[in-house]
């Protein structure tokens, strides 16, 4: 049986490669397919065949990345207070246990080479896609709304490239040269620059591109809208200090724009909102894929006559290496304690922003928690993806090092129940792949961005009730959740307060970051945000220290203010670039 699927990823991208005058520009991926027909330059004009051009691009979403330079930057988030790296020793994946530790990082590692590698690789589809848009009627509405679609696509990958490596080459100018590549500088922009070429490509997108679209994965205004702000809150954060990381300002235009583009009337005239169960936004089924928190998502597919199917093989690393389910599970992208605590809450049901526990959390103990935890984490005396057959427990089964190395937890919103084994999670490889969207801009991200932008410029009220939207839903999934029979099954107590009184701007911004954690976590966004703030030496650090004495794998690791915020230009593109190239700060 064969899914048909309207989702634009799902295309092959052999059409493009038919072209004549691409003979010379096709990557090597893209030279390995088989031509499937071809266009001549008039028609690749003709606004009818123009999705046979840039199908391309929206596939190397979907068959650039991998599992070691996932486009969702969950391996570069290991470097939060939110996860461990895991595997099977700190050899497997090493160059990311040391970006964990903070010590032992070299510019030649390969986990800085690749995702450079191929991101670029990536636009440089969208670059060939937008000069070929260029020279089709500039007045046609099609042709209008595929090339705002390309430049949603390049603002992303500029984007991940950007916050990842601070200093990067921007690909923007049309009809490139082979001496344009060459002499491309990775400081031609200032960092503030940086981020306003990004938002230039979203505001040119964010005019043209409709309310809605009838296939799945092309983006929407809203999507746009939560680009923008989202790309205006990292640029309102300055860190332009080229011999440092630091935030020397918090610039309120900036914020306001965050404030304009997060109109909420904007996201709400269009259907979007909060699922009732934040568990909703995490599920293969067809039902559930696209709903209503979903603003844009990389789409994946399913028997759609490819080997596998266009499958999210760069979550493969974190299924758990379940004994006769999935034997060759990585056990990759595991939850830390920290984060685990950080879900418990008082008496009021608010969470312990300044407080410590005594002892780290566990199922069964007498703490009240947030039920987003049990659909963040599985917990050792909870079912792994909420299936009973699947007991997480203190055993080498939920500890590929063995011994809880890397502590017994498991990530849950990456992975998919194993009663789908073959329905919606396929081996492939030896390795597990699954059909399962990634959200990348969710409306739950839309009113916590709002919210921040608001706390900054001081509008404390507005900001804490739109907290109270997102911990209202949370409330809601004591009684009607997957995990709302907790409570009498595995002997849990749950507790979600709302925040009421006034707020400092100091006490307020408190509460933002809070909550931005628990409910986007382990989603790839925790150290980005760390950084973004200037907290993340204050707090890795403080979390190496409480940690480090029960994790002993994190003895010894130091974050180095002003040089590991931002990962190294890589080695090789700093050698190949003519001089062109200048290292971030840190003395690497």
């Amino acid at each position: 049986m064969t899914i048909k699927i309207n989702k634009i990823f799902c295309a092959g991208v052999g059409m493009l490669c038919g072209l004549s005058l691409l003979s010379t520009s096709c990557s090597k991926f893209l030279d390995e397919q088989v031509p499937q027909a071809t266009l001549t330059q008039d028609e690749v004009k003709d606004p009818k065949y123009v999705d046979n051009v840039i199908i391309s691009a929206y596939a190397g979403l979907v068959t650039i990345e991998d599992m070691n330079a996932s486009f969702s930057q969950w391996n570069y988030d290991t470097r939060s207070d939110d996860a461990y790296v895991g595997g099977s020793n700190f050899s497997d994946g090493e160059p990311f246990h040391h970006l964990e530790l903070g010590t032992g990082i070299l510019t030649t590692d390969w986990t800085f080479g690749s995702f450079w590698g191929k991101m670029y690789k990536y636009l440089s589809r969208v670059s060939l896609s937008l000069d070929m848009l260029a020279d089709a009627d500039q007045n046609n509405p099609t042709i209008q709304q595929r090339t705002a679609e390309m430049k949603f696509l390049r603002a992303y990958g500029h984007f991940l490239l950007k916050r990842l490596f601070k200093k990067i080459p921007f690909v923007n100018k049309p009809n490139m040269t082979q001496d344009d590549y060459n002499n491309l500088s990775n400081t031609e922009y200032s960092n503030d620059e940086g981020w306003q070429q990004i938002i230039n490509d979203l505001q040119e997108a964010y005019a043209v591109l409709p309310t809605t679209q009838a296939e799945k994965g092309r983006p929407t205004k809203a999507a746009a809208a939560a680009f923008l702000a989202k790309v205006y809150l990292y640029k309102a954060y300055r860190q332009d200090d080229a011999n440092s990381n630091r935030v020397t300002s918090v610039n309120t235009d900036d914020l306001q724009k965050v404030v304009e583009y997060t109109n909420l009337s904007t996201f709400t005239s269009a259907g979007y909102g909060l699922e009732d169960d934040m568990h909703n936004n995490f599920r293969p089924e067809e039902a559930y894929e696209n709903g209503k928190e979903s603003v844009w998502a990389i789409q994946y597919s399913r028997n759609d006559g490819t080997e596998y199917g266009n499958l999210n093989f760069s979550n493969r690393l974190i299924v758990p290496c379940i004994p006769k389910v999935h034997d060759s599970g990585g056990d990759f992208y595991k939850p830390s304690h920290n984060l685990v605590n950080a879900y418990c809450t008082d008496g009021s049901g608010l969470p312990l922003i300044d407080k410590t526990l005594k002892e780290d959390y566990e199922v069964g103990s007498s703490e009240n928690v947030d039920p987003r935890l049990f659909i963040t984490v599985g917990m050792p005396g909870t079912p792994y993806m909420f299936n009973t057959n699947y007991m997480i427990a203190k055993t080498n089964t939920w500890s590929r090092a063995g011994q809880g190395t890397y502590g017994w937890f498991v990530s849950l919103k990456q992975n998919v129940d194993p009663a789908l084994v073959n329905i919606y999670l396929f081996n492939c490889d030896n390795q597990w792949a699954s059909s399962m969207n990634r959200i990348v801009f969710r409306y739950a991200d839309v009113l916590l961005m709002r919210a921040e932008a608001l706390a900054q410029l001081g509008q404390t009220t507005e900001a804490i009730q739109l907290v109270n939207q997102v911990r209202t839903r949370a409330k809601g999934m004591i009684a009607n959740s997957i995990v709302s029979g907790y409570q009498n099954k595995y002997g849990i107590h749950y507790g979600v307060g709302m925040y009421n009184g006034s707020y400092s701007k100091e006490e307020a911004m408190k509460i933002v970051k809070m909550e931005r954690r628990l409910e986007l976590a382990m989603e790839g966004e925790r150290f980005f945000d760390l950084v973004r703030w200037g907290d993340a030496a204050t707090v890795i650090n403080a979390f190496y220290a409480s940690e480090g004495t029960t994790m002993n794998f994190l003895s010894g690791a130091s974050f180095t203010a002003d040089k590991n915020e931002y990962a190294p230009v890589p080695y090789e593109q700093i050698s190949a670039s003519n001089g062109h190239y200048t290292q971030n700060c840190g003395q690497w």
